[in-house]
């Protein structure tokens, strides 16, 4: 029985979950009576050998999932340092300079000004870099065109859901499952929303199609839809016309689309040349990269708004300095929200990312990610079934991999 436990992680993984004292009290006590020479010791265990705890004014938060299994990895001696482990469950960009990316200068002066708060909606030439940004790549043909004024500056991605969770009325918000893990816990966050998994109709298919999408978003009375494009953790992509369809949708039906498009630099399927292979290496021969801001009408009218930042695309997750793209009134309300949530993004910071939004240089950094991160999924690729573990749709985009661990002898298998 002992061992049968430890071989099911998921199952302790629970029980630390079920926001009950008396679970992680009694849970604790049952680690203490286990040999010294256990495969694990849990960061519960640690917390609740404190005399007097559980404090019981408060409720038990829950890890993600990905943070949980970090967390317990680390008790056994992984470091990110250290070559020897390989972190094949956290989705986070290597962010050291890449083989034939433009470098980074981060050396940085800081101006008295600077240790000001920021404003709660960022630094207004931050916002204007950004809005050139979206309208360069995917709005030059459009009359309606992004200003700093559809910016909002934000503290992490995290923090700019949070936000928009704030910000929403009493409305059902939808979200896809899988998707990002964190989704559930934000949108549990606010007793004004209603959370409502959506699921697919077709367990083989990655994407939901633009039909099923108008179905459930109509049939349910959605508010909002929450979802990354391309997909954490299936690295598939809605694009094209079933991505304009989408946006279609949620126009005609007046449902907010919240679109988490962290990773839309991460393509590995584009049809331009790289400069390295012989490609233009110039404003005329552009990796591919995709986001709605392809297909909104109007920028202040349409009901979308674009979570994107310097953590993955620019590979800074560090920095804490993402943004939400979307009309003006819902930004002025983005804004009033950081000023009671987070206070807003980190000041000197953001002036530090400035240089990171030249379009010369997100051109020529998103070539290099690319050529990067395809030669890694092509490689783990070629590997995983070499181990037994089977892919069941090749990535198109991201750095995940949806992989199926069935195959596996036990307790490995224990998905």
């Amino acid at each position: 029985m002992k061992a049968d436990r430890r071989n099911t992680a998921h199952q302790i993984f629970l029980q630390f979950h079920r926001h009950t004292a008396k679970s992680m009290k009694d849970l604790a006590i049952e680690e203490e009576s286990e040999d010294e020479d256990q495969e694990f010791d849990s960061e519960p265990h640690a917390q609740a050998a404190e005399p007097n705890a559980p404090f019981e004014m408060f409720h038990h938060v829950m890890k993600t999932g990905v943070i949980y299994a970090t967390s317990r990895a680390s008790k056994h001696g992984f470091s990110m340092l250290d070559e020897s482990w390989a972190n094949m469950g956290q989705g986070a960009p290597e962010t050291g300079p890449l083989p034939g990316a433009p470098t980074r200068d981060f050396h940085m002066n800081i101006k008295d000004a600077e240790l000001e708060y920021a404003p709660t909606t960022g630094d207004t030439e931050l916002r204007v870099k950004v809005a050139a940004y979206y309208n360069h790549l995917y709005r030059q043909d459009k009359e309606s065109k992004y200003t700093h004024e559809n910016v909002c500056i934000v503290p992490g991605g995290r923090a700019g859901l949070t936000r928009l969770m704030a910000a929403l009325g009493n409305i059902q918000v939808g979200y896809f499952t899988p998707d990002y893990t964190a989704y559930q816990q934000a949108l549990g966050l606010f007793m004004s929303i209603c959370p409502s998994p959506v699921l697919h109709r077709n367990m083989h298919e990655a994407l939901m199609s633009s039909e099923d999408f108008a179905f459930e978003a109509a049939g349910r009375g959605l508010g909002a839809m929450l979802l990354s494009n391309p997909a954490n953790p299936t690295g598939q992509s809605l694009e094209g016309d079933e991505l304009e369809a989408y946006v279609k949708i949620a126009r005609d039906l007046n449902c907010c689309l919240l679109m988490d498009e962290f990773y839309s630099h991460y393509y590995y399927d584009g049809e331009n040349v790289s400069p390295e292979d012989g490609g233009a290496d110039d404003d005329s021969n552009w990796p591919k990269t995709v986001s709605s801001a392809s297909y909104i009408v109007d920028v202040n009218e349409d009901p979308v708004v674009i979570v994107n930042g310097l953590t993955k695309n620019w590979r800074c997750p560090g920095f804490r300095v993402c943004w939400l793209v979307a009309p003006k009134p819902i930004v002025e309300m983005l804004g009033s929200a950081g000023s009671f949530l987070d206070g807003g993004a980190n000041a000197p910071l953001q002036k530090l990312a400035l240089p990171l939004m030249d379009l010369d240089f997100i051109r020529r950094d998103t070539w290099a990610l690319q050529r990067h991160f395809k030669m890694k999924r092509d490689y783990l690729l070629t590997e995983l079934p070499k181990i037994g573990i089977t892919v069941q749709w090749q990535p198109t985009a991201t750095f995940y991999i949806w992989a199926d661990l069935s195959a596996l002898p036990p307790p490995i298998n224990d998905w």
